[in-house]
């Protein structure tokens, strides 16, 4: 009889063991699910612009030069110097002009005597036409004579070239003088075909400078060229800054950002964003109703900070998950803290 007791007693122990191990089992499964943090996927307007490097370019260069060749008599600036329009830069041989003077100034009192004889009838009508005629022409050459003696700068800028020096016969094999003018300055920007009709005249643009670190200019956009670029697939804008206080020179490497205006895009966390190994695909795990997470592939658009820009594949409002990706897959259940 003792031994039908024993029996029994190790069923009821077992049997009690058994609801033992079926009470646990629940709080053991709910523990072994990954732990996600979420966040919503917020609807925003998105600045559409981007930034193209290009160089400050003067606004106008001057070649300056006499037409003939001649004796270099006297220099009067040097490279770096600022010359306003009209100042006197350099003066050829003045031999030429001088006897050119002398020459018009006799001729002013001889065509003052023709005149008086003309009224006097002294001279015929067809005399007098051709004498002044004359006339006009030696006081013509005299101008183009004094501009090719005396050199003055056509512009404001500055001198970036003296190619001889004074007491040198001067050739035509370069310019005596270049002058460039800074005030305002001009920057030809390559901007893509894509955005070609989101650009017009008069746009405002912002400008960075490697040379000048911490200050940014504005310009506007002056002209669109007209014809695309077959190899780069881009089309020229020129830019135009007023650079009154003659701090951007040329040459410089700039960094142009264009505003094409605003897109309503989603935006996420860029820690929400998973990319598939081995391709470029790039993936949200979304929170659903049931505590599980699917699998949704997304194309992104700009880069902002700390978060993308979502162009297709992801809907405002969305909870998606932006932390404990690595443990997850598709369609696993995952519990949210």
């Amino acid at each position: 009889m003792n031994k039908y007791v024993a029996i029994l007693s190790a069923l009821v122990a077992a049997v009690a063991c058994g609801n033992n191990g079926a009470g646990t089992a629940g709080p053991a499964a709910e523990a072994a699910l990954p732990n996600v943090e979420v966040t919503t996927a917020v609807l925003r307007d998105v600045p559409q612009d981007n930034t193209y490097a290009a160089n400050v370019q003067a606004w106008a260069v001057n070649n300056i030069m006499p037409q003939t060749g001649g004796r270099i008599r006297k220099i009067n600036v040097e490279v770096g110097d600022y010359v306003n329009k009209g100042q006197i830069l350099a003066e050829m041989d003045r031999l030429q002009l001088d006897q050119l003077e002398l020459q018009v100034k006799n001729d002013d009192i001889e065509y003052a005597r023709l005149k008086g004889l003309l009224a006097e009838g002294g001279v015929t009508q067809s005399d007098f036409e051709t004498a002044e005629l004359n006339y006009q022409l030696r006081k013509t050459n005299l101008e183009n004579t004094r501009e090719n003696t005396i050199l003055r700068s056509p512009i404001s800028g500055y001198v970036s070239a003296r190619n001889f020096d004074a007491g040198d016969m001067f050739s035509l094999s370069a310019p005596l003088f270049v002058v460039q003018q800074v005030t305002p300055v001009k920057l030809l920007v390559g901007i893509s075909e894509s955005e070609y009709t989101k650009v017009k005249k008069g746009d405002v643009v912002h400008i960075t400078v490697d040379a000048i670190p911490g200050r940014e200019f504005t310009g506007k956009v002056e002209r669109l060229y007209p014809t695309m670029d077959a190899t780069t697939h881009t089309f020229k804008v020129e830019v135009n800054v007023p650079n009154s206080d003659r701090v951007l020179r040329p040459g410089m490497y700039a960094r142009v950002t264009v505003n094409f205006g605003t897109r309503r895009s989603v935006i996420v966390p860029d820690q929400a964003l998973v990319k598939q190994e081995g391709t470029g695909t790039r993936f949200i795990y979304v929170l659903q109703a049931d505590n599980t997470v699917s699998y949704v592939p997304v194309t992104i658009g700009r880069h902002i900070g700390r978060e993308y820009e979502i162009l297709e594949g992801l809907e405002a409002g969305s909870q998606i998950v932006v932390k404990g990706q690595s443990l997850l897959r598709d369609g696993v259940k995952v519990n949210v803290l």
